[in-house]
C-alpha cells in the first residue's frame, strides 16, 4: 500500500514507532547474534507468527565476511518455511576490492545463502530516470531500430560532482574514483543502455541481459591504455584530511570502452567521472550519426539525453530550418522533465525503492553474481595497468580535464 505524503495521521506515526525495537551488539561477537536471534524469537512468540527478516549491511565492506558467517551460524538466516518468514540480506557496494576479493566474497555468500536471498545494492539502478531507459527503448518503436552501430556514433556517460572528498578522505584514498563509482554505477548505466531486449521484463531476464553486456566489454590492451584512458587528481586533494601526502589516487577518470557484440562493434562508450568539477550532473548522452553523404548537415548530430540527476529529464536535440528565405538550420529540443509532472512530488527516493523491492522480493534493481564478477573483471584489467597512465593534476571547478 502506498501512502501519499501528508495523508497519514500523527497516531499512525506513533503506532509505527511503538513497534520499533533496538538491540545493541558487536559485529564480531557471536554472542551478540545469539542475543538478537533470541530477541526476534521472543517477538515472534508475542505476535504468534514467524517474522520476515531483512538484514541491511550498511557497514564497511571489510566486515562483510565476518557478519555473513555470524548471521549464518546464529540461525538468523534460516527462513521459517516456504510460505512465511523469509530471510533476505542487503549488501552495500563496494562488493569486493578487485576480481579476486569479489569472487571470494561471492563464494562465501553462496555457501551461506541462496541467490534469491541476496540483494546486492547499487542504488543508482533504483533512480527513476535510469529505470526509464528500458521503457523508453522498448515501449517506443521509434528508437529501438536505431539502437545499434549503424545509427549511433558514440555514447557518453558522465557522473560529475562539484564537491571534493570532504570527510571521506581516508576511505576514498584507499579506493579512488574508478572503484568508487566506475565499477558499479557507471557500468550499470552502460549495461542498461547497451543490453539486448530481454525475453520478458522480469528480474531474471533483465539481469541476464545486463550481465551479457558486461561480459563482452573489450579488455584494453597495454599498447592502447594511454590513448583510451585519462586519470586525474584535483588540486589540493593531497592536503585533504586522511589523504596520503604523495598519493597517486585518482579523483577523475575518463575511459573509452567498447562492447564486443554485433550490435555495438566499434561504437565507443565514454565513461567519465570526477570530483571538484564545474557542475554536479549525472547524465547519459547518446550521439546519433550525422549524414556524411550530405555535406550541408554532416556536422550536425541528434543527441538523446537521459539526465539522472539533478533535474531529471529526457530530451532529444534535433534540427529545423530557420524561418526565412534561406536554408539555414537551427537546433531545437524536445524534452520530458520530471519536475513538470504533478506526480514528481511523490517519486520514491532511490533507497526507498531499494528497501521496498527487497521487501517484496523483486531483484530487478539489484546486481547478480554474474554482473558483479564481470564488472570487476573489466575494472581489474584496467587497474593492473593504472600506473602506466599519467596522473593529470586539474584545477578545482574544471569543466574538462582533457
Amino acid at each position: 500500500m502506498h501512502i501519499k505524503p501528508g495523508t497519514f495521521k500523527e497516531e499512525d506515526t506513533k503506532h509505527f514507532i511503538d513497534h520499533m525495537y533496538y538491540e545493541q551488539g558487536n559485529f564480531d561477537s557471536g554472542e551478540s547474534y545469539a542475543q538478537l536471534a533470541q530477541r526476534l524469537q521472543n517477538l515472534d512468540d508475542t505476535f504468534g507468527q514467524c517474522s520476515n527478516k531483512l538484514f541491511h549491511l550498511s557497514t564497511p565492506p571489510s566486515l562483510y565476511e565476518s557478519i555473513f558467517t555470524h548471521l549464518h551460524n546464529s540461525g538468523l538466516t534460516i527462513p521459517c518455511g516456504n510460505d512465511e518468514g523469509w530471510t533476505r540480506i542487503l549488501v552495500e557496494k563496494p562488493f569486493g576490492n578487485d576480481i579476486d576479493t569479489a569472487r571470494k566474497l561471492d563464494k562465501k555468500l553462496g555457501e551461506l545463502f541462496k541467490e534469491d536471498q541476496i540483494f546486492r545494492i547499487d542504488h543508482y539502478l533504483a533512480k527513476e530516470a535510469l529505470q526509464n531507459i528500458l521503457t523508453f527503448r522498448f515501449a517506443n518503436s521509434l528508437f529501438e531500430p536505431l539502437w545499434n552501430k549503424n545509427y549511433i556514433d558514440k555514447v557518453h556517460i558522465k557522473l560529475n560532482e562539484k564537491i571534493g572528498v570532504g570527510s571521506r578522505g581516508n576511505f576514498y584514498d584507499a579506493i579512488g574514483a574508478l572503484k568508487d563509482v566506475g565499477q558499479n554505477h557507471m557500468l550499470q548505466m552502460l549495461a542498461l543502455v547497451a543490453m539486448e531486449p530481454p525475453s520478458s521484463m522480469n528480474s531474471e531476464s533483465i539481469r541476464k541481459e545486463r550481465a551479457e553486456v558486461l561480459a563482452h566489454l573489450q579488455t584494453i590492451s597495454p599498447k592502447n591504455i594511454s590513448s583510451k584512458i585519462v586519470r586525474g587528481q584535483y588540486e589540493g586533494y593531497r592536503h585533504e584530511q586522511g589523504v596520503r601526502e604523495h598519493t597517486q589516487t585518482e579523483t577523475y577518470f575518463r575511459i573509452e570502452s567498447h562492447i564486443n557484440t554485433p550490435r555495438w562493434k566499434n561504437v565507443p562508450f565514454y565513461l567519465e567521472s570526477g570530483k571538484e568539477m564545474s557542475e554536479q550532473k549525472t547524465e547519459i548522452n547518446i550521439y546519433f550519426k550525422s549524414d556524411k553523404k550530405d555535406k550541408t548537415y554532416e556536422d550536425r548530430q541528434n543527441v538523446l539525453t537521459f539526465r539522472i540527476q539533478p533535474d531529471e529529464l529526457i530530451k532529444i536535440g534535433f534540427w529545423v530550418k530557420t524561418p526565412g528565405f534561406g536554408m539555414e538550420v537551427e537546433p531545437k529540443v524536445l524534452k520530458f522533465k520530471y519536475s513538470d509532472n504533478p506526480s514528481h512530488a511523490i517519486l520514491p527516493d532511490a533507497y526507498e525503492r531499494v528497501l521496498y523491492d527487497a521487501i517484496i522480493g523483486d531483484q530487478t534493481l539489484f546486481t547478480s553474481t554474474e554482473e558483479v564478477l564481470c564488472a570487476w573483471k573489466y575494472i581489474t584489467s584496467i587497474i593492473s595497468q593504472w600506473s602506466s597512465v599519467p596522473l593529470t593534476i586539474y584545477k578545482n571547478g574544471a569543466k574538462d580535464v582533457i
